[in-house]
C-alpha cells in the first residue's frame, strides 16, 4: 500500500529477515533465489513519518537527535511467520541503531493492527491520524512514541 521507501535502503536503516532453505548458507551475505523474505522494518533519521517514494508528503530532511525523535518505519511480517519474535528482533535492532546514532526518542505511525505489538514494546499512543489513500479513502493510524530510559 505504501510502496518502497528507497531512502531507508540508501541510509542503511532497513532490515530484512529471510528464511533460507536448510543447508543454504548464502543468507549470511546475500539473499538466495530460494529464500523467502519473512519480515522487514527499519528506522529513519529523516522527518517523513510514513509513506514510500510515491508519497507526495515526504520530507527527507535530517532530524536532530538532540531534539527530534527517530522514526520507526515500514514494518511488515509475513502472516505465516507472525508471532515468532521476528518483529521484536527487528524493532530491537532499530532502537539500538537509533540510540547509537544519538536519538533518545522514537515515534511511528502505527497501523491499527500493529498498535498492540508496539504497546507491548513500550510505545505509547500520541494521536490518531488519517493517511490519505488513492481514490479518496483514508487509512487510520496511531502516532506512537517511546522515550529511552
Amino acid at each position: 500500500m505504501y510502496g518502497i521507501d528507497s531512502q531507508l535502503i540508501a541510509d542503511g536503516t532497513y532490515f530484512c529477515v529471510e528464511n533460507a532453505p536448510p543447508g543454504d548458507a548464502s543468507h549470511a551475505s546475500a539473499p538466495s533465489a530460494s529464500a523467502l523474505l519473512v519480515a522487514c522494518g527499519g528506522w529513519s533519521r529523516r522527518k517523513t513519518l510514513y509513506g514510500g517514494d510515491q508519497f507526495s508528503g515526504r520530507e527527507d530532511s535530517l532530524l536532530d537527535p538532540r531534539t527530534d525523535a527517530a522514526k520507526i518505519r515500514a514494518f511488515f511480517v509475513h502472516p505465516d511467520w507472525a508471532r515468532r519474535g521476528i518483529g521484536a528482533l527487528i524493532l530491537t535492532a532499530c532502537e539500538e541503531a537509533a540510540r547509537a546514532a544519538g536519538f533518545t526518542r522514537m515515534e511511528m505511525g502505527a497501523t491499527l493492527s500493529g498498535v498492540a505489538f508496539y504497546r507491548a514494546h513500550g510505545y505509547e499512543a500520541a494521536e490518531p491520524q488519517e493517511v490519505p489513500l488513492a481514490g479518496g479513502g483514508t487509512l487510520p493510524i496511531l502516532r506512537m512514541t517511546k522515550t529511552f530510559p
